[in-house]
């Protein structure tokens, strides 16, 4: 059992946006601040080919002394990248969220706290109404299709499988591990293996901070993971 209270924060990257490494220290910052715990930072830089250099990885080295940068030169999707991630992982629980810290510190650490209960095994985010208002068009009618598909048609712990915040224990860690997903889809094959696999959970609703940019999602990436749409639909 977790006694110090200490927990591994776990970030994918890939073409960050400029001055996304004074984003991580504050953000690692006023965690530490509010919990007054010891955090392990993982940045697994996915082959990124623009913005991350030697200049962000020591000021955040520098500011961040208990930080494992991981890098490789191909991108291959943020699924592969969190694997990546927890394989070097030494404390639990993790938590991980997007290079940017999209949602609200009270967000992340009320998830954090869930987990640490060691009452489940598994924490899903859950995004609430406001997400809508700040994002594309496309990518809003992509997210409502989804949540409604996996509500109606799919046994899952929650409709919200793609919100960028999820915590889990050293047996969610396991589980994680198992995806097989590489891209888009690798959120609604965990939270599938979770239901199967019958690995405790809660949900805990999210919220954005201001002004968070999304990007669209290209119709040549949804083509791609409709195939793997149809692969998460029959693993077993």
């Amino acid at each position: 059992m977790n006694t110090n209270g200490a927990f591994t924060i776990l970030l994918p990257c890939y073409n960050p946006i400029l001055g996304w490494e004074t984003t991580i220290v504050a953000s690692i910052h006023e965690i530490q601040k509010q919990l007054n715990v010891p955090i392990d930072l993982i940045i697994v830089n996915d082959g990124s080919t623009k913005n991350v250099g030697p200049q962000q990885i020591d000021f955040i080295k520098k500011n961040i002394p208990q930080v494992n940068f991981i890098s490789y030169s191909v991108n291959k999707g943020k699924g592969h990248a969190l694997r990546t991630g927890v394989k070097a992982v030494k404390t639990f629980p993790i938590v991980y969220t997007d290079i940017d810290f999209p949602y609200t510190t009270e967000s992340l650490i009320e998830i954090y706290h869930f987990i640490l209960s060691n009452k489940v095994d598994t924490v899903l985010g859950k995004r609430d109404k406001s997400y809508y208002q700040n994002i594309p068009t496309g990518r809003k009618i992509i997210s409502k299709f989804l949540r409604g598909t996996f509500k109606y048609f799919l046994k899952l712990p929650t409709d919200d499988t793609q919100c960028g915040i999820k915590a889990f224990n050293e047996k969610g860690a396991d589980l994680f591990l198992t995806t097989e997903i590489n891209r888009f889809l690798f959120d609604l094959e965990f939270v599938k293996l979770i239901s199967k696999r019958n690995l405790s959970c809660k949900t805990v609703l999210v919220k954005l901070k201001p002004n968070v940019v999304f990007s669209s999602v290209s119709v040549k990436i949804l083509a791609k993971e409709s195939l793997n749409f149809v692969k998460v639909l029959f693993r077993k």
